[in-house]
């Protein structure tokens, strides 16, 4: 029996990639644990037509593609697979409301949560046509997926639509690596251990990395992806929150709105990247055809459906600064892209040098860093400085790392989906982005895109399977720091 309270949950877009590849299995593995309620709904809205008992094959078969096999119990599918329910829906047409609204009513004794995996040009019309057939209680909660509007002015008008059918309090809009283990543990790394909380600042930290790199191409997403860009698609979220809760200063508690207080703090003074910065903090590119995890790949102007004359940016490398107390001086460097040689997130940290060495090292002068890895293989690393040998008389001349693997540590790291279904269904809002957070990003950002598009208008090139062009390179080292080596890891 779940210790947690039952749920109605409406799934809007229940036929989507999202729903099928993460949100079905995430709330799989959560039945599995006994974390959903018995008498937990879920009713599923999508435009097909299609027998409830079709629909339940369809579920089971992105189980089996999906969750590991070892965690496969028929037992366990059948139970879970009975909470389901199927409506059609024109997500435009008021009259299918009615049949939601029916449903909603024969289970008027528990919450509603919707969720919206759809485009966000479609969350007004389903809060209203909701609202309008009675749908919407007052302690409904509404989840939304990003990207929360293209630029400020159009976040402004989603946020605005959807407050004004829910209170703040109840809005849940996801950035899924809030999520992670490794990025909610974070907090607990720098404010829990004395030996980090104490040097975490501007006179102990010399620069940060932050890198997000993906292996693969667009993925058929071209019509989005073009649109966007790697500065919409994952600086603007992904990467800024990772920099928030990096760099944020200690919350008075560990709540929702304490944490984001302090992090919208950190949005507020980040370093502007205009005018001439524009020119040597920032490098953007587009991946050529090349050689990524041993194949053969076209170029992002080759992928299907392509427009040949794009200059959408699938690469970003920017070097910014927090202007307040705690990290002025402190360089930050921010890198994303597609086609890298590898699927891999981390962050590193990288200490300051000593002013003098007592150890003979032939002049150079060592330093420790924290990585903390985020994906594939979830974990962070202290590298430290050792002597080389057992006999040797020369000093210290190698680094080796003391090593925390959550992979090796857990059975299973649950997905981040799974973390923040849990959290909406308890109401906690912690791993979720405030409105003011989505608004101060899209400030920042816009100005780099508009920059962007007044003074640099054509990308640099990069071959697929490398690690970005080489002016990202050029950028850092004129700072006097290199990327770190990310085929260690």
């Amino acid at each position: 029996m779940s210790k947690f309270s039952a749920i109605n949950l409406l799934l809007f877009g229940a036929m989507g990639d999202l729903a099928l590849r993460k949100i079905y299995p995430a709330l799989y593995h959560l039945d599995l644990e006994c974390l959903l309620a018995d008498n937990t709904r879920i009713l599923c809205l999508a435009r097909k037509e299609m027998f409830i008992d079709i629909f339940k094959i369809k579920i089971i078969d992105s189980l089996k593609k999906y969750v590991e096999k070892k965690y496969i119990y028929d037992k366990y599918i059948t139970k879970f697979i009975n909470k389901f329910f199927y409506i059609e829906i024109d997500f435009l047409n008021f009259f299918y409301y009615k049949k939601i609204y029916i449903w909603i009513k024969e289970r008027d004794e528990l919450p509603n949560i919707i969720y919206l995996s759809v485009p966000s040009n479609l969350f007004g019309i389903i809060c209203d046509n909701l609202n309008v057939s009675g749908c919407i209680k007052k302690d409904s909660r509404v989840v939304v997926e990003k990207p929360i509007g293209s630029n400020f002015e159009t976040s402004i008008k989603i946020n605005n639509i959807i407050g004004k059918f829910f209170e703040e309090k109840n809005i849940y809009r996801i950035d899924h690596y809030l999520g992670k283990y490794t990025v909610q543990n974070i907090l607990a790394l720098r404010f829990a251990n004395p030996v980090f909380y104490n040097q975490w600042n501007r006179k102990y930290i010399s620069h940060v990395e932050i890198t997000v790199a993906e292996s693969v191409g667009i993925e058929g997403r071209w019509s989005y992806f073009d649109h966007a860009g790697q500065l919409r698609d994952m600086v603007q979220n992904h990467i800024m929150q990772l920099l928030c809760i990096i760099t944020m200063e200690p919350p008075r508690t560990i709540d929702a709105n304490s944490i984001r207080d302090e992090k919208v703090k950190v949005l507020k003074a980040l370093r502007t990247i205009e005018g001439k910065l524009l020119f040597s903090n920032v490098v953007y590119g587009q991946y050529t055809n090349g050689i990524c995890e041993n194949k053969k790949v076209p170029g992002y102007n080759e992928e299907k459906e392509a427009n040949i004359f794009s200059k959408t940016e699938t690469f970003v490398a920017l070097k910014t600064e927090i202007l307040n107390c705690r990290w002025a001086g402190v360089p930050f460097y921010l890198r994303t892209g597609k086609r890298m040689p590898k699927k891999l997130s981390q962050i590193v940290i990288h200490f300051r040098k000593k002013a003098y060495e007592v150890f003979n090292t032939n002049g150079k002068l060592y330093s420790n860093k924290l990585i903390i890895r985020l994906q594939p293989n979830e974990g962070i690393s202290l590298e430290i400085i050792n002597k080389d040998s057992l006999f040797s008389e020369k000093g210290i001349n190698w680094c080796g790392y003391m090593n925390i693997d959550f992979n090796s540590k857990y059975n299973r790291i649950p997905d981040a989906y799974e973390n923040l279904f849990l959290e909406i269904i308890k109401g906690n809002q912690y791993l979720f982005v405030r409105r003011d957070e989505v608004e101060y990003s899209w400030r920042w950002i816009d100005k780099i895109i508009y920059g962007l598009k007044k003074c640099i208008s054509q990308p640099e090139y990069y071959s697929a399977g490398s690690w970005g062009p080489n002016s990202s390179i050029t950028m850092i080292h004129n700072s006097g720091h290199t990327w770190e080596d990310c085929s260690l890891y």
